[in-house]
């Protein structure tokens, strides 16, 4: 006998609430290629990691606290946590902030192989789907009035590592490796499609 699987219903995403757990302008920027209706909730997460902590196990943890921060409050929506976590050595490499602390990261990443962990969480009242994607990037090996230079003129220093791949930044390195390129910018877009799809969503 012949078992068809049932496939997930699809709503009017009018009639599903989707809620961004983010400050991020570059999460905003990447859930609005999707075309979903959403909004954005700051949430009010410790982001202290824990003792022997990888860097990976850091990004999932914030990502689930993100959504959970928000999701406490709105339990009937879909909302998405995410968070990154850049791994040079085995030590986490985070947002610069200021000119010297960016020139410090990429010269310490100068000719390095660095790891971003970009985490994701999507959760609706007690459900939750998590998951990481790894991204490997090669910086090459430049000088520092190279460095410098890039850095006056991009002002990445809300990025971890201090380069922004979307932008000039790209010229900074040799090589990315992922799964999904929109994870290094922030929201792995190739895998929230997919779980957005089996939560109901209407993706064009």
């Amino acid at each position: 006998m012949m078992v068809l699987m049932k496939a997930p219903e699809v709503m009017s995403n009018s009639e599903k609430k989707l809620i961004l757990a983010s400050t991020s302008v570059y999460r905003y920027e990447l859930l609005m290629r999707l075309g979903i209706p959403f909004t954005v909730i700051a949430p009010q997460v410790d982001e202290t990691p824990l003792p022997h902590e990888s860097t990976a196990e850091l990004a999932l943890r914030l990502a689930i606290a993100k959504a959970t921060a928000v999701s406490k409050d709105h339990p009937q929506a879909w909302v998405i946590g995410s968070d990154q976590v850049a791994d040079l050595y085995g030590a986490a490499i985070g947002k610069p902030g200021n000119f010297e602390r960016a020139l410090a990261q990429l010269q310490l990443m100068r000719g390095a192989k660095v790891t971003f962990h970009t985490a994701l969480c999507l959760m609706h009242g007690e459900s939750e789907t998590s998951l990481n994607i790894p991204t490997e990037v090669k910086f090459r090996n430049l000088p520092d009035e190279t460095l410098e230079a890039y850095l006056r003129a991009e002002e990445p220093y809300d990025c971890a590592g201090s380069a922004k791949s979307e932008g000039m930044g790209i010229a900074l390195l040799d090589f990315i490796r992922s799964d999904d390129p929109t994870a290094l910018i922030g929201l792995p877009l190739i895998a929230l499609s997919g779980l957005l799809r089996d939560a109901g969503f209407s993706i064009p």
